[in-house]
Formats: C-alpha cells, sequence, structure tokens
C-alpha cells in the first residue's frame, strides 16, 4: 500500500514541477509557481522517507538512518534560508553559481555511491573478473557514468564560475587553450566509451558469461580491477574539464556559462532519477536541463555566438584588451545634474536601459522613483532589457521586479530597437557592452555581430558610470564617444537620487 501512496506523491510532485515551472513565465504568478514547486519538492522528499520501502534478505524494510536524514535536511534548510535572506542581489549570480554547483556535486555522488554500491553486492567472482547483479544492466551503467560525467563538470565548472563572478579567480587564457580542452573533451569520451562498449571475455570458467555488461537477456555485469581504475580516471577527467573549460570564459559569455552548467545539473538529476527510477527526480531533471538548454541557446543567439565556440572558446579578457587599446576613440563630453533633469523633464518618451551598475549601486528602488516623477510630469517611461545583461539569465528583470516595476514596462531588446528612433532621451545605467556600436560596425571588434540595443537612434543618449573604465568584456565602448552622448558620473544611487531632486524642482 505504501509504495502506491508514494507513487502518487511522485506524481504530485512531478505535476507541481511543471505547473511551477508554467507559473514562472510571468512575474505576476512567478512567486506562487515557485512555491508551488517547492511544496511538490517537500511531498516527494517526506513521501521517500516515509514509505520507501527497499529489500533486505529478502523482506521489505523502511529507511532506518532517518534522524541523519533529518540532521542533513536541517543543515541544509538552515545554510539556505540564511544565505538567501543576506545575499544582495548583486551577488545572486555567484549564490545561483553555488547552489547549482551543489546540484552537480550530488548527481556526481550519487553515480559513485551507487557504482561502489554493485561492486559490493558483487556475486560470481570468476578469476580477475567479478560479475555482478543481473539489475545492473548496460542502460543502468550508462545512466550511472552520464551522471557522474555531467555532475562533475557542472560542479567544477560552477565553482570557478562562481570563483570568476566573486573575483577570487581571474580569467585565463594561454596560446593552444581551446585545443587543450577539445583534447581533454577527446579523451574523456573516449574512455567512457571504453567504460561502456561491451567487449567479449574468452577462457575458461566464465561460468557462462561472455559478455560484460548485460543486455537484457539475463547476463550480469563483468567488470575487471581496469574497469575500476578506468571509472575513477572517468572522475578526474570530468572534474578537470569542468575547470578548464570554464577557467579562460570571461566577459559577457558568463550568462550563458551559468545557464548551460544549469541545464547540465537538469542532465545529471534526471539520470539519478533513471537509476533510482525516482519519477519525481526524473522529471525535475528533464524540466531543469531542457530549460536550461533552451535559454541556453537563446542567450547564444542574442549573443550571435554558436554553443560549440562559447564551450571551446573564450571572449573577452587579453584578447579584447589588445583590440580595445589600439584604437583612438576621440574625446567624450560630460553633462551636468541639471541639464540631464532639464532634457528629461522636458522629453516626451525616455528609455531606461540598466546594466550591472544599477545592480552594484543596489539602485533599482530610486531607479522606480525616477520613473514615477517623470510619469507625474507627463513623460513616457519604459526599460529596454537586453538578454545578456547583468551576470545571469534575467538578472535585469529580477532586480527590476524586486523594485516593483512594472513588469508591461520592460520591452526586450527587438521591441526597444523599434521605439529608440521615437525616444527622446535614454538613460544607460552602468550598462555597456550590450549598447556597444561595435558590435554592429567593427568587425575586427571581439563582439561584432553581437545582437545589441541600438540607443544610438535616440534623439539624446546619456550615460551614467563610475568612470571610462572598459566594461565587463575589456573593450571601449564607441557609444561614449559619439556626438549625441554624454557621460554623467558617479554612483547609480547617488546620481539618480540627485536627479529625482533635481526634477522635482524643475
Amino acid at each position: 500500500m505504501g509504495i502506491h501512496i508514494l507513487t502518487i506523491c511522485y506524481l504530485i510532485a512531478s505535476v507541481t514541477f511543471i505547473l511551477g515551472l508554467k507559473m514562472l513565465s510571468h512575474p505576476e504568478t512567478a512567486r506562487r509557481g515557485n512555491l508551488l514547486a517547492a511544496a511538490g519538492m517537500a511531498i516527494g522528499i517526506f513521501g521517500t522517507i516515509f514509505l520507501f520501502e527497499h529489500e533486505v534478505d529478502g523482506s521489505k524494510e523502511h529507511l532506518s538512518n532517518i534522524t541523519l536524514i533529518f540532521v542533513a535536511l536541517a543543515i541544509g534548510a538552515i545554510l539556505g534560508f540564511i544565505s538567501a535572506k543576506k545575499i544582495q542581489m548583486t551577488a545572486m549570480p555567484e549564490m545561483v553559481s553555488l547552489f547549482n554547483g551543489m546540484g552537480g556535486a550530488c548527481a556526481m555522488l550519487i553515480s559513485l555511491i551507487e557504482f561502489n554500491h554493485y561492486l559490493h553486492t558483487a556475486t560470481l567472482p570468476v578469476g580477475d573478473i567479478i560479475f555482478l547483479t543481473e539489475e545492473l544492466t548496460t542502460v543502468s551503467v550508462i545512466a550511472i557514468v552520464a551522471g557522474l560525467v555531467i555532475g562533475s563538470i557542472s560542479f567544477a565548472g560552477s565553482i570557478i564560475a562562481w570563483g570568476k563572478l566573486r573575483g577570487i579567480i581571474k580569467d585565463t587564457s594561454f596560446k593552444g587553450q581551446r585545443n587543450l580542452n577539445m583534447f581533454f573533451l577527446l579523451v574523456l569520451v573516449c574512455a567512457v566509451a571504453l567504460f561502456i562498449v561491451k567487449t567479449p571475455f574468452t577462457g575458461s570458467g566464465l561460468g557462462g558469461y561472455s559478455l560484460p555488461f548485460a543486455d537484457g537477456s539475463g547476463s550480469a555485469w563483468g567488470i575487471t580491477s581496469f574497469h575500476i581504475y578506468l571509472f575513477y580516471g572517468i572522475l578526474a577527467l570530468s572534474l578537470l574539464y569542468g575547470v578548464l573549460f570554464v577557467l579562460p570564459i570571461g566577459g559577457a559569455d558568463m550568462p550563458v556559462v551559468i545557464s548551460l552548467l544549469n541545464s547540465f545539473t537538469g542532465v545529471a538529476a534526471a539520470c539519478a532519477g533513471f537509476m533510482y527510477d525516482n519519477q519525481a527526480m526524473l522529471t525535475g531533471g528533464i524540466l531543469v536541463g531542457a530549460a536550461g538548454t533552451l535559454l541556453t541557446i537563446l542567450m547564444c543567439k542574442a549573443m550571435n555566438r554558436s554553443l560549440l565556440n562559447v564551450i571551446i572558446g573564450s571572449w573577452g579578457g587579453a584578447a579584447a584588451a589588445v583590440g580595445a587599446a589600439s584604437t583612438d576613440h576621440g574625446a567624450y563630453k560630460e553633462i551636468s545634474l541639471s541639464d540631464a533633469a532639464m532634457v528629461m523633464n522636458f522629453a516626451n518618451k525616455v528609455m531606461i536601459v540598466p546594466g550591472y551598475g544599477l545592480a552594484v549601486a543596489q539602485a533599482q528602488h530610486i531607479c522606480h522613483e525616477l520613473e514615477k516623477i517623470l510619469e507625474e510630469k507627463g513623460v513616457e517611461v519604459k526599460y529596454a532589457i537586453h538578454p545578456v545583461a547583468g551576470r545571469m539569465p534575467g538578472h535585469m528583470n529580477v532586480l527590476l521586479a524586486e523594485a516593483d516595476v512594472n513588469y508591461e514596462k520592460l520591452l526586450e531588446m527587438e521591441q526597444a530597437n523599434d521605439e529608440f528612433k521615437t525616444c527622446d532621451v535614454v538613460l544607460i545605467l552602468g550598462a555597456n557592452d550590450v549598447v556597444n556600436p561595435a558590435a554592429k560596425n567593427d568587425p575586427a571588434s571581439p563582439i561584432y555581430g553581437m545582437p545589441i540595443l541600438e540607443v544610438e537612434q535616440a534623439k539624446t543618449v546619456i550615460v551614467n558610470k563610475r568612470s571610462m573604465k572598459p566594461g565587463y568584456a575589456g573593450i571601449e565602448n564607441d557609444l561614449f564617444y559619439q556626438p549625441k552622448t554624454s557621460m554623467l558620473f558617479g554612483d547609480a544611487k547617488k546620481v539618480l537620487q540627485d536627479l529625482c531632486a533635481e526634477i522635482k524642482t524643475v
């Protein structure tokens, strides 16, 4: 009876995951969707703890280590709650990378535990070959190895991404790095294929078994010491590749990398769900993997990059800096707070372009205040959102949603580009690479071909930055030196506060 109730629990959890993901597509329902999916996860977890049965010496038994499970749950819940409450919006990408890495580590550990579990329940040792239980089929082996490889890459890559976002790990690139990454990837693929491929054993005394992997005909899986060493070699190679493929990546590629690693963790979780025949884990993993993959593809499209180029290449860093240093941009002009307030006050339409500088200054609330002040004076205000602005997918949307900005005012890149030509003033708050005209005009630029917000079509462009230092991709912005562009230097929060005060007095 308990097993049937557990199946219902998993079905409920799977349905809530799907509905929750659907509700996340709109800010008005996103919070409820998140809570709904969390409730489904709780049902799946507690159903497993109290209803799951496993066979011991021919009899069914429930889990016996419930105390340890609840201690682990309590520790994780407390740490997660405190981290989520204390985290600043600017550090949200770091937390996402770190939590995603923990998910990859879980999938990696599950594969390790399952592999050793089958070793310890081995039957029929014959010479150097140990034939394992008949339940371990080739498909099961593929699931174990896939979870190990993908989970390890996700874990190692996410930790490196966390360190880069945190500023404690720098972009590292050297000549031939792409070739080295491809070499290690090829070695990893070959090692996995060697581990999984069916290799016939010959000789006497094999108990009638001739294949090392079960194929559904009742044959058991045979393993030698070579396979054991190879398994742990695959683990080491996967961790190494996870480090190497993220280490050189920087600049505007970071949101894509975070999205890709998130999809890896989802796929690894789905493999674990297959191993345990757990429908909730399988459904959740598939949803995360599919959503992350689709988001990664969309992000690559928005940047005019191929996914392969992101995985084996690097963008920004030294190469970008060299290209930027060789260009003479001329002079830029500044604008005073009073002049900026006057221009915006008498505009018919103002577009605000948020960037990472807005997040660093934690100025989203005062930005919303500026929007309300302008609207009270009859100015139409909208926000132009680039899909890769910030440090993770949807960073600017989350930032503005926190300040209760109306979602309908957030325009995607294509919509915003259609409206810039009718815009009187564009106010850029900390955005850099996503508004750089070099992406359209300079074939030598490392961001050439990336779709951008075409803010230069507006009548007046005001750029708020702390200084003239290059953006995250490491290149100068041609926009800052154009005749219709004016620089308004200072911390975004302080500048916006002063702008609000000035506009009120106009």
